[in-house]
């Protein structure tokens, strides 16, 4: 399974390149295409797998003023 990651940038919050930091402490790698960061789970994820991912990445990113969306498939 994996989690694809859309982040809307807003200019008064935080550069790029820290949100890309934040996120890959969490196991994000940078992508092209569709989403903007991937990660790889490595097994099959549950709904409430995903649900906790989503609460920490929502952690990880309180403070920086960035909207994101996430997809698990």
């Amino acid at each position: 399974m994996k989690t694809y990651l859309t982040i809307t940038f807003d200019s008064e919050g935080a550069k790029p390149s820290e949100v890309a930091e934040r996120l890959a402490m969490l196991g994000f790698k940078p992508t092209q295409g569709n989403y903007d960061f991937v990660y790889e789970w490595g097994r099959e994820a549950t709904i409430e797998d995903a649900l906790w991912f989503a609460d920490k990445i929502h952690a990880a990113l309180r403070g920086y003023r960035v909207l994101f969306k996430v997809e698990t498939i």
